[in-house]
């Protein structure tokens, strides 16, 4: 009788702990490196209980880096299988999917859509006929404008997260000019205006411009390599309010 009782708490602590070594690899998987204090708070374990998932883990063939004072991460070209999406993450999905296909840059739609249909592909099949009816539920106002502005979203994200420099020629709506520049891509904003601005270092004006893509006439990734900024956004946009600077 005593084992009768005791047998289904152990199970669910083992699902538990199953889930949660679960959740941590899909964590690894997403993140560079996260450390055993970020993890136990995510997970609301103790620290020891992190190093012994990180141990099972090991022991079970998974290829995790340990660096002294920095974390865990997964070694380069490590991939888990597909995680599959619960009924309420594939509903938002599909959601913010009408509202991309509204999106002025047309690089944005195209990425979005060909990345879309990937997850649709391992979406379970109950899900997927969920989903079908939720997308034909779905309506985005004909007040929103859906006109294309720009095409150069993609290719910026792309050269801000590897760090290279950018030649490009932009038409300045203060001056009314063209001019040929290099700039380091820092980050992205998107106004009211539902247009994407680039909020770059200008090698030209020696500082940070914020440059709107659908000004860009052409752009160009250079193999050139520079350094990451160690302005944060945050004081950027704040110093913004104060001093609006043209491109």
């Amino acid at each position: 009788m005593e084992n009768a009782v005791n047998e289904p708490n152990m199970n669910n602590k083992d699902t538990r702990r199953i889930s949660r070594l679960t959740a941590i690899l899909t964590q690894l998987q997403t993140k560079r490196m996260l450390t055993a204090t970020t993890l136990a708070e995510k997970f609301g374990v103790s620290i020891r209980t992190i190093y012994r998932d990180i141990k099972v883990l090991e022991q079970a063939g998974v290829p995790i880096y340990t660096e002294d004072g920095k974390g865990y991460a997964l070694l380069e070209g490590y991939r888990i299988p597909p995680v599959m999406f619960t009924q309420d993450e594939a509903n938002a999905l599909i959601t913010v999917e009408q509202v991309v296909m509204k999106n002025s840059d047309s690089s944005l739609v195209t990425a979005y859509s060909e990345a879309i249909n990937k997850i649709k592909a391992v979406l379970l099949y109950a899900t997927k006929d969920k989903i079908e009816l939720l997308a034909n539920r779905i309506a985005i106002s004909p007040a929103m404008p859906n006109t294309t502005t720009s095409n150069w979203l993609t290719m910026v994200q792309n050269a801000l997260t590897s760090f290279k420099v950018l030649n490009i020629t932009y038409r300045s709506g203060y001056k009314d000019e063209t001019t040929e520049r290099n700039i380091e891509p820092f980050a992205l904003y998107y106004t009211l205006q539902e247009n994407w601005s680039l909020i770059a270092y200008c090698r030209l004006r020696k500082a940070y411009r914020m440059f709107n893509l659908d000004r860009i006439t052409s752009i160009t990734p250079l193999h050139i390599h520079f350094e990451p900024h160690e302005l944060t956004l945050a004081s950027y946009l704040k110093d913004k309010e104060k001093n609006f600077q043209h491109p």
